[in-house]
């Protein structure tokens, strides 16, 4: 079987060469190709993937979107299996990749992604959001279990994930033009029609950010955004709300067992913000352009 590795780059070079050493083991194997989509880098990223084998695709910086990029970069791999990294994805050990491909042995696995943890340099929301998002405790979701996981049921990251390539292009691939969220997408849409989605929690990626208010603010905008005008996935998957207080919970509990209470008030105001991000990103429609381009994380969606 053929595997296609992906990762879409911007000015990357110093995240890549932190996953160098593993992800160059795979350049020599004749079972798996690297691409790079990149996006007009400046620091030398293309030249340096070049020079060690890795295939490169070329874009316009102002022709980047989440979903139509990764598409057409699916469209130029061999690969059976696709798997996508972000470039801020690093590979905690070689077995990562093989164990995110261990998942495909059941035929009925269309996707599947693998655990992030904190970087080393992680805050503590930061580490937070993953302990929270990524257990160490693999699972398969399937449509059915939407009536007990809500939203979770969809929920999965293309940081680090992998797909059965005739899948995903049998349901019609990427959204070709979605502010973020295509990973969320194409998972809804796989159970939809009866493909599983699996969690491997031994398929494991250092990923995280040190968001400020302001940027939490952004991302869940555009999160509200995406809500917004995807509707079907909420509707069929449940709201976000309660999963959203029980984060909120599970985070306040978890600063007070690391005695640090004096971050209970930046908790406070940080999720508020995310909330009211969120609100207002769903009513986006009454908004100008320009409103939006300031209130979103993602500038270039609204050119």
């Amino acid at each position: 079987m053929k595997y296609s590795i992906i990762i879409p780059t911007l000015n990357g070079k110093k995240d890549l060469m932190k996953s160098s050493e593993r992800l160059l083991k795979l350049v020599d194997n004749s079972n798996f190709e690297i691409i790079l989509i990149d996006s007009e880098s400046e620091d030398g990223t293309v030249e340096w993937a070049e020079l060690q084998g890795i295939k490169v695709i070329e874009i316009k910086r102002s022709e980047f979107n989440h979903g139509g990029t990764r598409n057409k970069a699916a469209n130029y791999a061999v690969g059976e299996i696709i798997i996508f990294l972000t470039q801020d994805a690093i590979l905690y050990n070689d077995d990562s990749i093989e164990n995110i491909l261990l998942a495909f042995k059941d035929k009925t696995i269309g996707m599947a992604y693998g655990r992030q943890i904190p970087h080393l340099d992680a805050d503590i929301h930061g580490s937070f959001a993953r302990m929270h998002n990524y257990p160490d405790v693999s699972m398969v979701k399937r449509y059915k279990d939407r009536k007990e996981l809500g939203i979770k049921t969809v929920f999965c990251s293309n940081s680090f994930a992998a797909y059965r390539k005739d899948v995903l292009v049998s349901i019609g691939g990427f959204p070709d033009n979605v502010i973020l969220g295509e990973d969320t997408y194409v998972c809804a849409k796989m159970l939809m029609n009866d493909y599983k989605c699996a969690y491997v929690a031994n398929a494991v990626v250092y990923h995280s950010h040190n968001y400020s208010i302001k940027e939490e603010f952004k991302r869940y905008f555009d999160i509200g955004v995406f809500h917004y005008r995807e509707n079907w996935i909420i509707n069929d998957f449940d709201n976000t709300e309660g999963e959203g207080l029980n984060f909120v919970l599970s985070q306040a509990k978890y600063l007070m067992k690391k005695k640090k209470y004096h971050l209970i008030v930046d908790l406070v105001l940080r999720n508020g913000s995310k909330f009211i991000g969120y609100k207002m990103g769903k009513k986006e429609h009454k908004l100008s352009i320009n409103t939006k381009r300031k209130l979103s994380m993602h500038k270039g969606y609204w050119s």
